[in-house]
């Protein structure tokens, strides 16, 4: 009986080991398959669209804090309040993805309200292009989608560029 018992055991914590290791399999080629069915492509443009991302904050910031016209504070307020929010989904879907995003802070100089709506012209131009691009021929359905959900927020956010643009002097 007592050697039924041990073989019993034996068996049993086998199976327990047997059922671990395969859990731990499991649980690596899940992490890597989230990883690996990124494209490079589309990696390089959650690096670029974070860094894009965390600059309007940066410069948001500072507009709100030193523009002159009200209309350029507003601007800027909306910049951090709509670039915030995308970078946070970046960040959930590129944690979903194992995807390491870069996290360092612009520290951005005031030059002029000018100044800063011509470069918010011409960079949510060449963004917008960008995430279109992107949400058109990326690989993964989740990036994608954040590119055209996006691409449409960049889209105002031109037209209103453009709009208080025209009211400086």
């Amino acid at each position: 009986m007592n050697k039924r018992m041990t073989i019993l055991q034996i068996c049993f914590v086998t199976l327990i080991v047997t059922g671990l290791g395969l859990g731990i399999g499991w649980a690596q080629s899940s992490s890597e398959s989230k990883t690996s069915a990124l494209s490079e492509k589309d990696k390089k443009f959650m690096h670029k669209a974070a860094k894009g991302g965390m600059m309007e904050v940066a410069m948001g910031r500072v507009a709100e804090q030193n523009g002159q016209s009200d209309d350029v504070k507003s601007f800027g307020k909306r910049m951090v309040t709509d670039h915030s929010k995308a970078n946070d989904e970046l960040k959930s879907i590129a944690e979903q993805k194992n995807v390491q995003l870069p996290s360092k802070e612009h520290n951005e100089k005031w030059t002029s309200d000018k100044a800063y709506m011509n470069m918010m012209v011409s960079d949510h131009e060449k963004d917008l292009a960008e995430f279109k691009e992107e949400a058109s021929s990326g690989s993964d359905p989740d990036v994608k989608k954040f590119a055209d959900d996006t691409a449409k927020v960049i889209q105002d956010h031109l037209d209103l560029a453009k709009e208080t643009q025209g009211k400086l002097k």
